[in-house]
């Protein structure tokens, strides 16, 4: 088996219109060239070698939804041989570049439709603004010119809005729609063949690398359609000038000779030339037709920017010493003293203060305001002036167990009566003393009181302590959220907090309606629609294995989580089965659990 170029295969052409797009596959074209140049028995040791950097580089990459192959293939069987080892590394390498693009091509396909499903204004504004400053420039003088002589600019505006992303959604539709279908086909096929590859690997591999030769030319086929039907109406320059043509294997014969290593190896190698030339294709496709880069959709915000940046440059050096002006110099030593007047004034005195004012209270916390033997001696001279108060009034000797305030109701009713006569008692009656007795006692109460208020601030100390370490510790706090919001990555399905749990819950959502649209198409007698839908039930497969790997792995969960999302992907698995394994992944596992449920 003679490893030819194909017969159409010719150089791209370099007329105006394409030449832009024709860079991408001039690589693949000349090493196709050359390739062809060098005899079919040294292409052995070159495909080796291209074989080892594929290997390498395969690993490298992330890793991406598992193949429906036995789980012992390629690695755990003595009939596995270096061809059956190439050929999974091809199959990875696909299925690999496959969801890729599919992957580009959604994010793509999901701009679109956000941007067609937002207000006129809303389009007005992408297509005026973020299209970049040629496309600005060319519809504001269409604008302008048509709302001169029109009384509908803004609704033209509208529709070329509303043409330009129906275009491109259109053909990212039916690239997408092809890919899917060639990824159900692969993924189905290596479901049916993956025992015989792996009880007898020499008889199966001809007939794999034919099937993939067979969906490679109907992948051809649903491209050249694309074309057919989308050249005449796109309105996008160029789209459509670059046909694709894979290289064929010739026929074989199942039922034969086994083939030679020459022969695999030339058949591997094609099929990595085709692999390369869908890649290529599709760069260039997709490219066309993707969302706006980020440096164009926010040219204005970036240009604004740039502007004040560089008013502010030239500003800044006409102020500087290399210009002879002193101002930037007194601005900074203004600056300096600022900032350390403000540090002095706002954050070190008070901390000193407070430091001083708690280390002198805890030094003086056995000196207290009032002691408690102060008011013991109030007390006891308030009693003796009260008891012999009440004997020489009474003239009878008080009992022991008198309290002082029986002792103090006498007292009182002395001293309302010396004050019917105020002046001649206060100089020859009680009424001198009773006061000096009240004086004592309310002398007793305040002591009584500031003893009461001296112990409540020792109870509290440690409570005016903590109250001056709450900046530090808010501070503190404010510090380790920044640093888990860091450390846990919530952004998008990926990360391990709320937001990328409600990602991940999201695809098995779109896991679930996807298997329900599969059944729903398959009873309904619609194959190419179904087969389509498996396609892409693949890639949302593919995308909630990377993004839960890592939390699963941390949860200790992987290998069940692992085991259900590729039962979810078996074509011969039932649909009722199916949606009792996204019910399971939604409500047992740790790692898709919402945050609220967890705790």
């Amino acid at each position: 088996m003679d490893s030819q170029p194909p017969a159409n295969e010719s150089p791209p052409s370099t007329t105006p219109s394409n030449i832009g797009d024709i860079v991408p596959l001039y690589s693949s074209y000349l090493w196709n060239r050359v390739a062809s140049l060098i005899p079919t028995s040294n292409s052995i040791i070159l495909g080796k070698f291209s074989n080892l950097f594929r290997q390498t580089f395969t690993k490298s990459r992330r890793v991406s939804f598992p193949l429906p192959l036995p789980s012992e293939f390629p690695c755990s069987s003595p009939n596995i041989s270096s061809d059956t080892s190439r050929i999974y590394a091809v199959l990875e390498e696909i299925m690999a570049d496959v969801l890729s693009n599919l992957h580009d091509i959604q994010k793509s396909l999901d701009f679109w439709q956000s941007r067609a499903e937002g207000s006129n204004a809303r389009k007005a504004y992408f297509m005026i603004f973020e299209r970049g400053p040629v496309a600005f420039v060319n519809e504001s003088k269409n604008f302008v010119r048509k709302s001169l002589s029109e009384d509908s600019a803004m609704q033209h505006l509208c529709l070329s809005s509303s043409s330009h992303m129906s275009d491109r959604m259109r053909v990212l539709m039916e690239l997408r729609s092809s890919l899917a279908s060639f990824l159900a086909q692969l993924y189905v096929e290596l479901d049916k063949r993956g025992e015989d590859l792996l009880k007898n690997p020499e008889k199966s591999l001809p007939s794999l690398l034919a099937v993939i030769n067979r969906l490679f030319s109907n992948l051809e086929g649903s491209f050249s359609h694309l074309h057919a039907v989308r050249e005449s109406d796109s309105s996008i320059d160029g789209s459509y000038s670059i046909p694709l043509v894979f290289d064929r294997l010739p026929e074989i014969n199942e039922e034969g000779s086994q083939w030679t290593d020459c022969e695999l190896t030339d058949a591997i190698n094609l099929v990595h030339k085709n692999l390369e030339k869908l890649n290529s294709y599709l760069s260039v496709m997709v490219g066309k037709h993707r969302k706006p880069r980020r440096m164009t959709l926010y040219w204005v915000r970036y240009t604004c920017g740039a502007v004040g940046l560089s008013v502010f440059s030239i500003w800044l050096l006409r102020h500087s010493s290399l210009m002879g002006s002193s101002d930037i110099d007194n601005w900074i030593h203004d600056a300096k003293e600022a900032t350390m007047s403000f540090f002095s004034d706002h954050v070190e005195q008070p901390l000193l203060a407070i430091r001083d004012e708690l280390f002198d209270t805890f030094r003086k916390r056995h000196k207290g305001v009032m002691e408690t033997e102060e008011v013991q001696l109030t007390q006891d001279s308030l009693h003796r002036m009260l008891r012999n108060f009440c004997e020489q009034d009474t003239r009878e000797k008080v009992p022991d167990n008198a309290s002082d305030q029986e002792m103090l109701e006498v007292v009182m009713n002395r001293y309302e009566k010396e004050l019917v006569h105020p002046i001649h008692n206060l100089l020859n009656g009680e009424l001198a003393r009773g006061l000096l007795i009240q004086v004592q006692k309310l002398k007793l109460d305040i002591e009584t009181a500031m003893l009461e208020l001296d112990q409540i601030l020792r109870a509290n100390e440690i409570n005016f302590a903590i109250l001056a370490a709450l900046p530090a510790f808010f501070l503190s706090l404010g510090m380790l959220t920044l640093l888990r919001t860091w450390l846990k990555q919530d952004s998008r399905a990926q990360g391990r907090g709320r937001i990328a749990r409600i990602h991940r819950r999201l695809l098995v959502v779109e896991i679930e309606k996807r298997i329900m649209q599969y059944q729903s198409y398959i009873e309904q007698g619609r194959d190419k629609d179904a087969e389509n839908v498996f396609g892409l039930l693949i890639y949302s497969l593919e995308r909630l294995y990377r993004v839960v790997e890592k939390p699963a792995r941390t949860s200790g969960e992987w290998d069940l989580v692992k085991q259900d999302l590729i039962e979810l992907g078996r074509p011969q698995q039932q649909t009722s089965y199916k949606l009792t394994v996204t019910q399971r992944l939604v409500k047992v596992y740790d790692c898709l659990l919402p945050t609220l449920q967890r705790q």
